[in-house]
């Protein structure tokens, strides 16, 4: 399992076919959030370098504007970035202020915090840029059974297809 644990992680490449590494991380809220907690439905594994940058704000309100389709298909995502706790409730509620699909409160989604120790789970899943100190723009598609079905990958500028990810999402199913 990775998240707070004593020792450096170990590093391995996730691809297509392999069960995804179990990690606990805190979210918005300060709650701890299990990957595992999401069994039994199809999970998107998102890492984004920066809360409030450009690039990942505009990814993540198309997400809460679009958030009915991803109910539609019962998929869950985890937003993981390396920004504490209060940065990331600060950023939900910024993000949640604007209209939603579906009018729903909140996000939907949970912002995780991978910020210490730092990076330990974009580490984990191969997703950190060690020289920039963040996580790489990857998405982790995972199965019912938490194996991954799909790693999208998107450049540190350019936002991921949202459409290429609920695709995916509902082919997991």
């Amino acid at each position: 399992m990775v998240g707070h644990s004593a020792g450096a992680p170990q590093i391995v490449v996730l691809t297509p076919g392999q069960q995804a590494a179990e990690f606990s991380l805190r979210n918005q809220h300060g709650e701890t959030v299990a990957l595992s907690a999401r069994s039994g439905r199809p999970v998107a594994v998102m890492f984004y370098p920066f809360a409030f940058s450009r690039v990942c704000g505009s990814e993540l309100a198309q997400i809460h504007q679009r958030w009915a389709e991803f109910a539609d298909i019962d998929a869950a995502l985890l937003a993981i970035s390396c920004e504490p706790v209060h940065t990331l409730r600060a950023y939900a509620e910024a993000l949640s202020a604007e209209p939603s699909e579906d009018h729903a409160q909140g996000l939907g989604f949970e912002l995780l915090s991978d910020f210490w120790p730092h990076g330990e789970v974009a580490q984990a899943y191969d997703s950190f840029d060690a020289e920039k100190g963040c996580p790489v723009r990857n998405t982790f598609i995972l199965d019912p059974g938490q194996r991954i079905t799909q790693v999208i990958s998107s450049p540190m500028g350019q936002p991921r297809d949202l459409d290429e990810v609920l695709a995916a999402l509902a082919r997991a199913r």
